[in-house]
C-alpha cells in the first residue's frame, strides 16, 4: 500500500526538470498518495512531477510552496518507481531524465472531456484542389484512418486550421465529437486457433507454462527465419491475456508494425495499442493513459514502450532481440533488450527474447543456464531454408565500375523469367559513399562533422549520415574550384539500382532504403506492395533484413559480404554473421525454394565459412571463446566515456585530467584507454573525445565510474556521457 500524506505534510516531488534532486512541497488539500502525478510551481512556471516520498525538511517550512493540483492519472506503482531507479543506477542517468522517459505523453494534466477529432471524410474530392488541401488529405491518407486534433492535423500538414475547416464543410474531412482516451478493444484469445507443428507446440507449451506460473523467467526463443517464432510467442500472449495480465511486444523497426498488427488482429480479433514515433501525439496520450488504467491488453511498440505505466505486466517479448536499434544511442543510453529482462524481474513477468541469430549476450546467458532456451529448427509448412553459396569475386570478370557479378546476373535473369523476385542487398545508403574531385583529390565533407558526405542522387543532394545536414550536388570543387571534375566513388544502394536498371531494362525495380521515404508509413506501404508482387528486383539496405516476408522472393544476392568485416569493432564478426543470415533468410519463405549468393573476396574468412556452413553453434562457440579470452562483453564489462564540446582543447584537457585521476577505477582492477579522438571526431560542430574503461565481469563498475567523473569540474558547454555496455564506438 502506498503511503498517504495529509494536507500540509512535507513531500518530495521528482520533476522532469534537469535538477539534481527531488524538491520539497506541501501536500495539497485532501492530501496525496506517494506516486501521484502532480503539478507544482517551480519559479514562475508550473511543471509536472511525481510524489517520490517524504520531504527532507531542515529549513523554514513557511517558505515551502504547496502542490497546485493532483493530476487525473493513475499513480505510479512502486514497481515502476523501482524500475526507473534501477535503470538510472545501471546507466548512471539522472532521475529527472528517467522520469521523462516514463512520462512521454502529451497533455497528462488535461482533464477528461469531449473533444473534436478529425479523420478522412466520405467525400473523395473538394470543389477545387489547392496545395494546402492536398497536404491535409495526404496526411490523413498516410495515417490510414487515425484521428487527429485540429491543431495536430493542421501542424502535420503545414497549413492553417481554416484549411481543415474548409475541407470539413465539403465532407472531405469528417469532424466528430469523441471522448478523450477511450479504452482499446478487448483482445479475445479464443478468436482463432493456430495449427502448430509438434516443434512449435512444444515451444508454445513451455512459454505458456511460464506465463501461467506468474513468476519471472527469461527464455531465448531461437528459430531459423520462417520457423514460426511469432505464432509461438503469440500463444504466450494469449495465455497472458487469459490470465488477466498485460503483454508488451517490442519490435526493432517501425516498418515491421503493419504486417505484425495484421497478424495480431487475425489472432485476437482486434488491434492492439501501438507505441512508436509513427503514431500521433493524441494517440500517444491515449496509450499512456489506457495502459495505466488497464484499458490496453497488449502494446506493440518501439524500445521506449518499455517505460509505459503497465499495471499488471505478465509478458514482454523482444522480437529480433539481436537488433542494434534496441540500443538507445542518445539521451538515456540503455539497451531495451537488457532493460526488458530487468523490468520482467521486477514485475514477475516472463520475458521472451526471439531471434534467428541471437546476440552473443543472450546466447551466453542461455548457454550458462541463466535463460531457458527453446529452438525451432524447421521452417513452417512447405518452406525450406535457402541454399547458401559464395561467389568468389576474385574469379569473376567484372569491370571496375560494376558491382554485380556475371554469376549473380545470370541467377537474377533466371528469376525474372520465372516470375519470381530477387533481392540485391548492399548495406550502404545513398548513391556513393564518397564524392571526390579528380583535379585535386578533395573529398566533400560535412561542414559540421568529420565525416564524408554521401551522394543521394534520387534527392539530388549530398547528405551527412551523422547529423543529417544536406547540400546540393556540387559541379565546382569547393577546394580547387575546378568545374566538372567531381566524381562519385564506391557503391551505394542508389548506384546499385542504376546498374540494375541498365542490366535489366524490362524488369520492375523497387529500392528500399530509409532515406527514400518521407515517413515510416510510406515505407510500410511500399513493403506491402512488394510483398504482393509489384517488383521483380528489390534493391535494399539493412532495413530489408528486419523480418519482412516476401512470398515470391527466391533469390538473395549480397553485393559486398565483406563490408561488415572491416574495422576494429569487437562485434564486427557477430554483426556480419547476423546480417548475412537474416538477409539470406528472406529467400524461399513460401513453397518455392530459395538461394542466397554472397559476393566475397574472402570466401575462406571464418565468418563467411560459418555463414555458408549453417553451423551457427560452432560460430557462437568460437566467438564466445575469443571474447572470453579477451575479457570483453559478455565475459567482461566495458563503459565508454564520450566528451564533446565546440572547443577542441577543452575536450582533450578534460579527457587527460580524467585519465590522470583514474584511481577509483584502478582500485577495482579496471583499465582505462584514452583519451583519443572519436573515429568521427566532430559531429554537429562538437568535437568528440572518447575514453574506454574495461573491467572484470563482477567489478562494481558503476560506483567506480561515478566516483571517477565526480572529481572533475566540467567547463561550460562540455558534455560528458557515460555509455555502459557500448554497442558502437564511432
Amino acid at each position: 500500500m502506498q503511503t498517504h500524506y495529509a494536507e500540509g505534510d512535507l513531500i518530495a516531488v521528482l520533476t522532469t526538470q534537469p535538477l539534481d534532486r527531488a524538491l520539497d512541497y506541501k501536500a495539497p488539500e485532501g492530501g496525496v498518495f506517494e506516486g501521484a502525478f502532480v503539478e507544482v510551481p517551480l519559479g514562475p512556471r508550473k511543471v509536472i512531477g511525481v510524489v517520490w516520498g517524504p520531504g527532507e525538511g531542515g529549513y523554514d517550512l513557511a517558505k515551502v510552496r504547496s502542490v497546485i493540483r493532483v493530476l487525473d492519472a493513475v499513480p505510479m506503482q512502486d514497481e515502476m518507481k523501482s524500475f526507473l531507479i534501477r535503470v538510472a543506477d545501471y546507466t548512471l542517468t539522472p532521475m529527472p531524465a528517467m522520469l521523462r522517459l516514463g512520462t512521454r505523453a502529451p497533455g497528462l494534466g488535461d482533464p477528461p472531456s469531449m473533444r473534436k477529432i478529425y479523420r478522412r471524410g466520405t467525400t473523395e474530392n473538394p470543389d477545387r484542389w489547392t496545395d494546402a488541401r492536398r497536404k491535409v488529405v495526404a496526411v490523413l491518407d498516410e495515417y490510414g484512418g487515425l484521428a487527429f486534433t485540429l491543431k495536430e492535423l493542421a501542424d502535420m500538414g503545414g497549413v492553417s486550421t481554416s484549411v481543415v475547416k474548409g475541407l470539413v464543410t465539403q465532407g472531405v474531412v469528417a469532424e466528430e465529437d469523441s471522448p478523450r482516451d477511450l479504452p482499446f478493444a478487448k483482445l479475445d484469445p479464443g478468436v482463432a486457433q493456430v495449427d502448430l507443428t509438434a516443434e512449435q507446440a512444444a515451444a508454445s507449451d513451455a512459454l505458456t507454462a511460464g506465463v501461467a506460473s506468474g513468476k519471472f523467467g527469461a527464455t531465448l526463443l531461437k528459430g531459423v527465419t520462417g520457423s514460426g517464432k511469432t505464432e509461438v510467442y503469440l500463444e504466450a500472449v494469449a495465455a497472458c491475456l487469459e490470465a488477466g495480465r498485460q503483454a508488451l511486444v517490442l519490435l526493432p523497426e517501425i516498418a515491421l508494425t503493419s504486417e505484425f498488427l495484421t497478424r495480431v488482429e487475425a489472432r485476437f480479433g482486434a488491434r492492439p495499442a501501438e507505441w512508436h514515433s509513427g503514431v500521433t501525439m493524441t494517440e500517444r496520450r491515449r496509450v499512456w493513459k489506457m495502459v495505466a488504467e488497464n484499458g490496453a491488453d497488449l502494446v506493440v511498440g518501439a524500445r521506449s514502450a518499455l517505460f509505459l505505466p503497465f499495471q499488471s505486466l505478465g509478458l514482454i517479448v523482444v522480437d529480433e532481440e539481436h537488433d542494434t536499434s534496441y540500443k538507445q544511442e542518445d539521451g538515456v543510453l540503455y539497451n531495451a533488450r537488457d532493460m526488458a529482462v530487468l523490468r520482467g524481474s521486477i514485475t514477475g513477468a516472463q520475458v521472451v527474447l526471439a531471434s534467428a541469430t541471437p546476440s552473443l549476450e543472450s546466447w551466453a546467458n542461455a548457454d550458462a543456464g541463466k535463460y531457458a532456451r527453446l529452438t525451432l529448427t524447421s521452417r513452417f509448412g512447405a518452406a525450406v531454408m535457402p541454399e547458401m553459396r559464395a561467389i568468389d569475386m576474385r574469379a569473376e570478370d567484372l569491370p571496375g565500375s560494376r558491382w554485380i557479378s556475371p554469376t549473380l546476373v545470370r541467377a537474377v535473369t533466371d528469376r525474372v523469367v520465372a516470375g519470381e523476385q530477387s533481392l540485391l542487398f548492399l548495406n550502404r545508403r545513398g548513391y556513393a559513399p564518397v564524392t571526390i574531385c579528380r583535379a585535386c583529390g578533395h573529398q566533400v565533407g560535412c561542414d559540421h562533422c568529420d565525416a564524408r558526405m554521401v551522394e543521394h542522387r534520387f534527392q539530388k543532394r549530398l547528405m551527412c549520415h551523422q547529423c543529417g545536414e544536406t547540400k546540393p550536388l556540387p559541379n565546382v570543387c569547393p577546394s580547387c574550384e575546378v568545374e566538372d571534375r567531381m566524381a562519385p566513388v564506391g557503391p551505394g544502394v542508389e548506384r546499385l539500382a542504376e546498374e540494375v536498371t541498365a542490366l535489366f531494362p524490362d524488369a520492375r525495380i523497387a529500392v528500399l532504403s530509409s532515406d527514400l521515404f518521407g515517413s515510416a508509413r510510406a515505407l510500410k506501404a511500399q513493403i506491402e506492395e512488394i510483398a504482393e508482387g509489384t517488383a521483380d528486383i528489390i534493391v535494399g539496405t539493412q532495413i530489408i533484413a528486419k523480418g519482412h516476408n516476401f512470398p515470391l522472393l527466391t533469390l538473395v544476392g549480397v553485393i559486398d559480404a565483406d563490408l561488415g568485416l572491416q574495422g576494429s569493432d569487437l562485434r564486427a564478426a557477430e554483426r556480419t554473421f547476423q546480417l548475412m543470415r537474416q538477409v539470406s533468410g528472406r529467400a524461399g519463405r513460401a513453397e518455392r525454394p530459395g538461394v542466397s549468393l554472397l559476393q566475397t573476396f574472402q570466401p575462406e574468412h571464418p565468418v563467411i565459412r560459418a555463414i555458408l556452413s549453417g553451423d551457427e553453434e560452432d560460430f557462437w562457440r568460437a566467438e564466445a571463446g575469443e571474447r572470453r579470452a579477451a575479457g570483453v562483453p559478455p565475459f567482461g564489462r566495458m563503459a565508454g566515456i564520450i566528451l564533446s564540446s565546440p572547443n577542441v582543447q577543452d575536450v582533450f584537457d578534460v579527457g587527460k585530467a580524467l585519465a590522470a585521476r583514474s584511481d577509483p577505477l584502478r582500485r577495482i582492477g579496471a583499465q582505462v584507454y584514452g583519451p583519443a579522438a572519436a573515429p568521427i571526431a566532430r559531429v554537429r560542430g562538437r568535437h568528440r573525445v572518447r575514453l574506454l574503461v574495461k573491467a572484470d565481469k563482477k567489478a562494481p563498475l558503476q560506483s567506480a565510474l561515478a566516483a571517477w567523473v565526480a572529481q572533475i569540474r566540467l567547463p561550460n558547454n562540455l558534455r560528458l556521457s557515460i555509455d555502459i555496455d557500448p554497442q558502437s564506438f564511432y
